[in-house]
């Protein structure tokens, strides 16, 4: 499918005790709210876990990052479901590459905004 501004994509994950886990062991990020299980036997998402959604999307369509930017609004829980929409701002080729700048939002399952941002990049053409 080839991309034009104004296009939106999407895609959802259910976080899980072990993503949660892998993350931990790979990042380091060890935080007792990410290995001790809340009154509901919840652990906390890693922000930087939660991040991954808007990069999925944007390996998707091999884009190079150079730029991204987070802003969190709300802690994401195991077993939440996180919607994640991104919006393409812009998409104009350049030579052997296309630039792309896109916005997203990524929301629960209860429609609350957990984590905003955008990111900039290139495509290279092929």
């Amino acid at each position: 499918m080839a991309l034009k501004a104004g296009d939106m994509i999407t895609f959802e994950r259910t976080f899980t005790e072990e993503d949660v886990e892998l993350f931990t062991r790979i990042s380091g990020d060890e935080g007792a709210h990410h290995l001790t299980p809340d009154e509901r036997g919840r652990l906390v998402v890693q922000g930087l876990l939660t991040a991954t959604l808007p990069t999925k999307v944007g390996g998707d369509y091999n884009v190079l990052a150079r730029k991204m930017t987070f802003e969190f609004f709300r802690p994401v829980f195991t077993m939440d479901t996180i919607l994640c929409e991104v919006i393409i701002d812009q998409f104009a080729n350049q030579g052997g590459r296309t630039l792309i700048t896109a916005s997203f939002s990524c929301r629960n399952q209860e429609e609350k905004e957990v984590v905003r941002g955008e990111f900039s990049g290139v495509i290279k053409n092929q």
